[in-house]
């Protein structure tokens, strides 16, 4: 039975990040992808222009229309925008308990532009966490979800991931690709057990999107059943081979984005 999973995050209209770079993911990772939109972007690939937020209440009416007639077997949670936005979300789960969570704290854009108003991180941190069967900060997101100074270790992720499982969610990915290094350090953080997670570094400005990606692939494959760290294995390598392909796309002049379907495409 192919798994189905909810989308619910902003839109990218230029396709490399958002709810367009989630469908395709999901898609690539073996599942069937449905969406709920949270915010409208004007973006591209050089930044964010513009923001139009969905009114809460159609948010809640969406994820409401998914679940009356769909079996939702994983949930990616993206762009939440408002403290609005994040109770609307959490209200419209709190009945759904046992699907795997996947939730990425989008904050800012690659490009620099704020995605999350200041108060929707508290709403973020109390209401939508405790929800979560995967946490998936960067270093920054991390840094800002706990009010303290971004990581610059290995010793640090770990000490944060823990500090964030502490706030409710079952695991903690923390992505370290801020970090400096020929590799792409990633920590998954248990309150019994941490698993690191390194793959390559790839020298390229086509990164848009990477988070949104990952989180997505994670979220299928928890959906195809596997456990978290299995699911986030199968995830990073899926991301890394897509960043590894970017440069076959001609996308843009700036951050561009990952090769989805690159395993797809022909050579």
């Amino acid at each position: 039975m192919i798994p189905n999973v909810l989308s619910i995050a902003g839109s990218d209209p230029s396709g490399g990040a958002g709810i367009q770079a989630d469908i395709k993911a999901i898609s690539a990772n073996g599942a069937y992808a449905m969406a709920v939109l949270t915010a409208l972007t004007a973006q591209n690939t050089q930044g964010v222009s513009d923001i139009h937020i969905v009114p809460p209440a159609f948010v809640r009416s969406q994820i409401e229309a998914i679940f009356a007639d769909i079996r939702v077997d994983a949930i990616k949670i993206g762009m939440i925008a408002t403290a609005e936005g994040a109770a609307a979300i959490a209200q419209s789960l709190a009945g759904q308990a046992g699907i795997p969570v996947v939730l990425d704290p989008v904050m800012i854009a690659k490009g620099g532009a704020t995605l999350l108003q200041p108060d929707a991180v508290a709403a973020l941190r109390d209401r939508l966490l405790p929800l979560a069967t995967v946490l998936t900060p960067n270093l920054p997101e991390a840094a800002h979800l706990l009010g303290v100074e971004a990581a610059t270790t290995r010793d640090d992720m770990v000490k944060q991931g823990v500090a964030l499982c502490a706030l409710g969610p079952q695991a903690v990915l923390i992505k370290g690709g801020h970090l400096s290094g020929a590799s792409s350090p990633d920590c998954l953080v248990t309150a019994q057990d941490v698993v690191w997670f390194d793959a390559p570094r790839t020298r390229t400005a086509n990164t848009h999107g990477t988070g949104c990606t990952l989180s997505s692939a994670l979220a299928a494959q928890l959906a195809r059943g596997l456990g978290p760290a299995d699911a986030t294995l199968a995830a990073k390598t899926y991301v890394s081979t897509a960043v590894a392909h970017a440069g076959d796309l001609s996308v843009g002049t700036g951050h561009g984005p990952t090769h989805h379907f690159a395993t797809l495409y022909a050579k």
